[in-house]
């Protein structure tokens, strides 16, 4: 990335969306290392969002970059590259608002694996419950209008009508002159007679 010609594809959103929120979870981490601090801190939603900062965005949006980066290569079409965007921005936005409040609910001091809680926790809960059921429509946003269509060969094609190969397989490595979509591990062997 560093003095790069980056262009901002969306696994490469994905994939600084990943540095973006693993680097939020280790600067959270830094305040928990702090003993004084953690014993305050301990088993409350301050470590729940430092967790989900870290292991859980951490890991989703890194396989939504190579999911992205591949679907191409795996199906043979070229996904819808706005609803590829759009997808980003709204499980960033709404990651965000799930679990950022969570670190002032830790600061005030509610308590992690609760039941019930007092109502001084009210608002930030309901904005975070708001945030959650927003990531998961974005989940499910993607596999219905990014993941479908790309399964049923619906977008541009390897090669478009007058030849000329798309930007995505164009590349110079190697694994981008293998078929598309790629055949299964066990297709170079030949057939045994029966």
């Amino acid at each position: 990335m560093w003095r790069g010609s980056m262009t901002f594809e969306t696994p490469m959103l994905f994939a600084i969306g990943f540095i973006f929120v693993f680097t939020m979870g280790g600067f959270t981490g830094l305040i928990l290392a702090m003993a004084p601090i953690d014993i305050q801190l301990q088993d409350t939603y301050y470590v729940v969002a430092h967790f989900h900062y870290v292991l859980v965005a951490g890991s989703l949006f890194a396989m939504f970059a190579g999911v992205y980066f591949w679907l191409p290569k795996w199906t043979g079409v070229m996904y819808n590259e706005g609803r590829g965007k759009l997808h980003f921005w709204w499980s960033l936005i709404s990651f965000n608002v799930t679990f950022f409040p969570m670190h002032f609910l830790g600061l005030a001091g509610m308590p992690r694996r609760y039941a019930d809680y007092p109502m001084q926790f009210a608002d930030f809960n309901a904005i975070a419950s708001v945030g959650g059921f927003f990531f998961g429509f974005a989940q499910v946003y993607f596999f219905l209008f990014v993941v479908l269509p790309c399964m049923r060969g619906q977008g541009e094609k390897q090669l478009k009508n007058h030849g000329k190969p798309l930007k995505v397989w164009s590349g110079k490595f190697l694994l981008l002159h293998l078929s598309t979509p790629l055949k299964t591990h066990l297709s170079w062997m030949p057939r045994q007679p029966a």
